[in-house]
């Protein structure tokens, strides 16, 4: 698979709320397996704090596996290495399309920002119940990130905590709202806010990036399942770099900005066998 349409099914399979149960399944059980295609697009703000988009479109297969340790799902890749009532320690992973420099005014003349690959271990904490028979949970994944477009160069290190809603409705409907921040340490904010002297311009002068908070970001999810095999799904999620420790890097040019994206998911075959997901 291409690098970009990989990161393209991170994009949109991580954002897109599992599946509700296929008819004849109990509750709460789903296929040990699934295999099937993911189509839709991305308009993705081109790094936190940026004023311009990165616009990606794909059809990709994807494969979900829910063993009790070893996983490949919408969000978890590898091991899942505790699972308690109210605690999982797992592998995340998450992903973001590169903007080469002739497209990102404010970076003209630097190097490529790169197609970002992160992974690392997650702590998931249930926090209980919620309205209309919701979940709530704390997530805290700290990734490693990598640029696939340099042979996977280390970027960087991400710490993400967030705060996350969940709610199936009876009418086919599942959303989910998540609030939470991102703060990166010095390697990776060199790479999205340092300004070395040699890239200074009379509009864009030279700054020293520092670790700390990147952003404040607010997110939401929404799907609907189509019979027992298609599902749509739409995502919207807002950074804000108020008070981020770069907000006075020139390569900054907007507080607030958006990243949505919408698509569609088709499982063409499943395991007859059901497991406790």
């Amino acid at each position: 698979m291409a690098p970009v349409a990989a990161v393209l099914a991170i994009v949109l399979t991580a954002h897109a709320p599992a599946h509700a149960q296929s008819e004849g399944e109990g509750e709460g059980r789903k296929p040990l397996w699934e295999v099937g295609f993911v189509a839709g697009g991305v308009s993705q703000l081109a790094y936190p704090g940026a004023d311009q988009q990165v616009r990606r479109a794909a059809v990709l297969p994807y494969v979900l596996y829910r063993g009790e340790f070893v996983r490949a799902d919408r969000d978890t890749a590898g091991l899942r290495a505790i699972r308690t009532d109210d605690f999982e320690l797992d592998v995340s992973f998450a992903g973001a399309f590169g903007a080469s420099l002739d497209k990102i005014e404010a970076r003209r003349g630097m190097p490529d920002l790169g197609t970002l690959i992160e992974f690392g271990p997650r702590l998931r904490w249930k926090l209980g119940d919620g309205p209309g028979g919701g979940q709530w949970r704390f997530d805290l994944p700290l990734r490693g990130v990598f640029d696939i477009s340099d042979r996977a160069a280390h970027r960087g290190m991400t710490l993400e905590p967030e705060v996350f809603f969940r709610r199936e409705s009876t009418t086919g409907w599942t959303y989910a709202m998540r609030f939470g921040v991102i703060v990166a340490d010095q390697r990776l904010a060199d790479t999205f806010y340092e300004v070395a002297p040699r890239y200074a311009t009379a509009d864009r002068p030279a700054y020293e990036a520092k670790a700390g908070l990147v952003a404040w970001r607010v997110g939401t999810t929404l799907s609907r399942k189509l019979g027992p095999d298609w599902r749509v799904f739409g995502f919207a999620r807002v950074d804000h770099v108020g008070g981020a420790a770069n907000r006075a890097s020139p390569l900054v040019r907007r507080d607030t900005g958006l990243t949505a994206g919408i698509g569609a998911s088709y499982t063409w075959l499943r395991s007859d066998t059901l497991v406790d997901d």
